[in-house]
C-alpha cells in the first residue's frame, strides 16, 4: 500500500483532533474533580499539540490537505485545554473562595476569548505577542504550590492583562532564538507536570521546584529577548 502526501497530511489533522476527545476526557475528570487526572489528561493534549505544528509544516497540510483549516482547528481545541478547562477546575477547586472565583474565570475566558481572535498574536519571529492564554500551565502550577488567593488573583489580573501589552512571549519549537534551552525547558515541564499530577500534587514531591523553574523561565524568556539585543543587531 502507498502511503501519499494527501493521507500524510490528513493524519496530522487527525492526530491534531485528537486534543478534542483528551479536553473532554479532562472534562470529565474535572467534573467529579479528579484533579490528578484532569491534569494527566490536558498534559497529553499539551504534548500533542507541541508536535502537530512541526508535523503539519513537514507534511505541508496546506497544500496536502487544504479542506481542513489546521489553524482553526488548533485553536478551538487550544481554547478548550489551555484556557476553558483549567478554568474550570481552578473554580471549583476551593483555591479562589467567594467572588474571586467568578472573577477569575470571567476574565481569563473573556480576555482569552479576545486574545484568541486576535490576527496580530503572532510576531515576525514566530514568537507571541502577549501572554499566549497558556492558563493550562499556570493553573497546575497554582495546583501545585496553593498560594494564597490574593497572589492568584495578582497573577490571573498581571497575566490577562500581558496579553494586550508589547511583551513577547517565545513558542518553544518555533522560536528560534535559543531554542537550544527553551525547548528542552519546555519538555521538562511537560515532565514536571506530568509528575506533579501523577503524585496527585503532593507537597514534597520535587516535581513542584521543577514546575516553578521551568515556569517562571517559559513566563519570562521572551521579555528577557526584548531586553537583550540579539548578537549582530543593531540596539
Amino acid at each position: 500500500m502507498v502511503i501519499t502526501q494527501e493521507s500524510k497530511a490528513l493524519s496530522v489533522h487527525l492526530l491534531t483532533a485528537t486534543g478534542a476527545v483528551f479536553s473532554m476526557l479532562a472534562m470529565l475528570a474535572a467534573v467529579d474533580q479528579k484533579w490528578d487526572l484532569m491534569f494527566l489528561w490536558l498534559v497529553v493534549a499539551f504534548a500533542v499539540d507541541g508536535i502537530d505544528g512541526p508535523l503539519a509544516r513537514k507534511y505541508n497540510v496546506k497544500h496536502y490537505a487544504p479542506q481542513f483549516d489546521g489553524v482553526l482547528l488548533d485553536l478551538i481545541i487550544d481554547y478548550l485545554t489551555y484556557v476553558f478547562i483549567p478554568a474550570f477546575a481552578l473554580f471549583k477547586s476551593g483555591l479562589l473562595p467567594g467572588w474571586t472565583g467568578w472573577f477569575a474565570i470571567i476574565l481569563i475566558t473573556f480576555s482569552s476569548a479576545m486574545y484568541f481572535a486576535d490576527t496580530r498574536m503572532k510576531t515576525k519571529d514566530n514568537s507571541f505577542a502577549g501572554f499566549p492564554g497558556c492558563w493550562n500551565m499556570a493553573i497546575l502550577v497554582f495546583f501545585a504550590i496553593e498560594p494564597n488567593f490574593w497572589i492568584i488573583v495578582g497573577v490571573v489580573v498581571a497575566l490577562a492583562a500581558s496579553m494586550f501589552l508589547p511583551l513577547r512571549f517565545i513558542h518553544p519549537v518555533r522560536t528560534a532564538r535559543w531554542r537550544m534551552v527553551s525547548l528542552p525547558m519546555a519538555l521538562a515541564w511537560t515532565f514536571f507536570a506530568g509528575w506533579a499530577a501523577w503524585v496527585d500534587f503532593h507537597p514534597e514531591s520535587w516535581a513542584h521546584w521543577g514546575l516553578v523553574i521551568t515556569s517562571v523561565y517559559l513566563l519570562l524568556v521572551g521579555i528577557t529577548q526584548q531586553i537583550v539585543p540579539e548578537r549582530g543587531s543593531k540596539a
